[in-house]
């Protein structure tokens, strides 16, 4: 039996938006959620996997992020993902085999300065400090006399106030390293939503402040010397200790006192993020010939900085970096690329902040169309705000423009991402993530409507958790309590499962069924969403969600 809708088939991605029964800091169940009730209570749904090993990381306890789900999305399969592919590459050793690894080193033997730079997290996220340790370890091995380490501070998908954690960590092992005879440092560091982590630039003076601190020790916000502290945990203690509510991710940019830290044209770079897209930008500024324009990168840096590699490919179809130590996965069959072969129209929208989510990482690391004659990107261009001042972000306009694209009806998929729960959710305040869920909620009683209206059917979805549980929790659900009695936020995603809901009053629905499965994850929509289409699946995609009733 083939399934054959006269509307489009939606896939509408509620970002962090993650199922737990818990009502311990669950903006989810709090918020004032009318339609998504009645979506749970009516409709047909299942708990889909979007963590750990399902979305190709290297363990069962490593959280979901919006990257490796909307990657399970489109791929139909599972593929080992950077965490992964870094520790297989370090575990063999064809990291350090490889000709880049050895013309950084020689470098830094000849009388530069090998600096890394990056996430200083445990979450298997954007980084793993263990890899780095690693890095250094071999750095060591090999003889490099210095070693320089620029330092992004989490508090975002890891706890809000964690970095001493790290930093402790990370200057135990430059001491076990520095005891023979080497001269290894943290530079500078400063929290990565101040500096450098931005993506699908939506903040290059983000960037910037990032560069200037390292290449400089200059604060480009504010035009001055960033400032000098004795350590880089003496920092992090002075910005704690200034105000209650700051967290890692806010951390102004400082420098460590008489580390001589300043990256210069002819060092060697390595930025040891594994993930793409917030390393893009920044590798852009490093890479980049005398085109670059988005910022003034200095004196002597009119070419970048010719000796640099990232830790992978973070675009592969920009070639950006140009030089990576480990290749990354290489994605084939997609079901974006299926649906453009069956000559399909494709949809994709959301805001700045998820655009790349439902084109680039959905489409396997691809950002152009397959077909630019049937598929269509559509991106609203976020503010730039704390995300907690606006919980409704630009869900009013993607909702106005999604409507007026569906009302054309001239596509047959169509894929949405809000990224509200997880952008809100990330900002640790509760009272505004409740406020987001509502938004999205308001959303969505929009949307669903114009969809029955064209004769299409929608699946409403999660890429991971996040804005389920904004408390850390004791072993027996509570919320964990600081020194004042009040439960300690958690800013992260989770390892909690995803909802997958099938809104269909078409008379198709009685056609199907969904399956009772508990191995079920976000790698099975493709096969899915093809049955929907009518179009073949692939033999290498995992088994539809659903199933059609004999």
């Amino acid at each position: 039996m083939k399934l054959n809708y006269a509307g489009p088939v939606c896939l509408i991605i509620l970002d962090g938006f993650g199922l737990s029964d818990n009502p311990v800091g669950n903006a989810i169940m709090v918020a004032n959620t009318p339609t998504l009730d009645k979506l749970f209570a009516n409709y047909p749904w299942a708990k889909l996997k979007a963590s750990g090993t399902a979305v190709g990381l290297p363990s069962d306890s490593d959280i979901g992020n919006s990257e490796v789900g909307h990657n399970a999305m489109g791929a139909g399969r599972i593929y080992a993902q950077g965490a992964r592919l870094v520790n297989e590459a370090i575990a063999n050793g064809a990291v350090f085999r490889g000709d880049k690894w050895r013309q950084l080193i020689d470098n830094a033997k000849s009388g530069h300065t090998l600096h890394f730079f990056g996430l200083l997290s445990d979450r298997n996220v954007h980084s793993h400090i263990d890899q780095l340790f690693a890095l250094l370890d071999e750095a060591a091995h090999d003889q490099v006399p210095t070693v320089r380490i620029h330092i992004l501070l989490d508090g975002r998908d890891a706890e809000p106030r964690s970095a001493l954690q790290y930093i402790d960590e990370l200057e135990k092992k430059l001491a076990e390293i520095n005891a023979r005879g080497l001269d290894y440092k943290i530079a500078d560091g400063g929290g990565r939503m101040q500096i450098t982590m931005d993506r699908y630039e939506a903040n290059w003076p983000m960037v910037e402040r990032g560069w200037t601190l390292m290449t400089r020790s200059v604060d480009s916000k504010t035009g001055q010397p960033a400032s000098i502290f004795p350590s880089a945990h003496a920092a992090v203690e002075k910005y704690y200790g200034e105000n209650p509510d700051t967290t890692d991710q806010d951390i102004p940019p400082f420098v460590v006192a008489d580390s001589n830290g300043q990256i210069k044209p002819d060092d060697s770079v390595i930025l040891f993020n594994f993930r793409g897209d917030r390393a893009i930008e920044i590798s852009q500024a490093f890479e980049g010939g005398p085109n670059f324009d988005k910022f003034d990168r200095g004196v002597g840096f009119e070419n970048g900085v010719k000796n640099f590699a990232g830790l992978l490919e973070y675009d592969s179809e920009k070639r950006i970096p140009k030089s990576f130590l480990v290749s990354p996965p290489v994605f084939t069959h997609t079901l974006g690329e299926e649906v453009a072969k069956a000559g399909l129209r494709q949809l994709a929208i959301s805001e700045t902040q998820k655009i790349g989510h439902v084109t680039y990482f959905f489409n396997g690391n691809r950002a152009a169309p397959f077909n630019p004659e049937l598929e269509d990107y559509v991106e609203i261009p976020s503010d730039r705000v704390s995300f907690d001042t606006e919980p409704a972000m630009k869900s009013v306009e993607i909702a106005d423009k999604l409507i007026e694209l569906l009302k054309e009806k001239k596509y047959q998929f169509v894929r949405v991402n809000f990224p509200n729960p997880d952008m809100v959710g990330h900002t640790g305040n509760y009272d505004a993530t409740v406020k987001a869920i509502e938004a999205v909620d308001t959303a969505l009683a929009r949307i669903l409507p114009v969809i029955d209206e064209v004769q299409g059917m929608a699946i409403i979805t999660g890429d991971h958790g996040n804005a389920e549980e904004m408390y850390e929790l004791n072993d027996d659900g509570s919320a964990k309590l600081d020194k004042n009695g009040q439960p300690v936020v958690k800013t992260a995603h989770t390892t909690n499962r995803v909802p997958a809901i099938f809104y269909d009053n078409t008379p198709f629905a009685q056609q199907y069924q969904v399956r009772d499965n508990d191995d079920l994850g976000l790698a099975n929509f493709a096969s899915t969403i093809a049955e929907l289409l009518g179009i073949p699946s692939r033999p290498e995609w995992l088994k539809s969600i659903i199933e059609i009733k004999s």
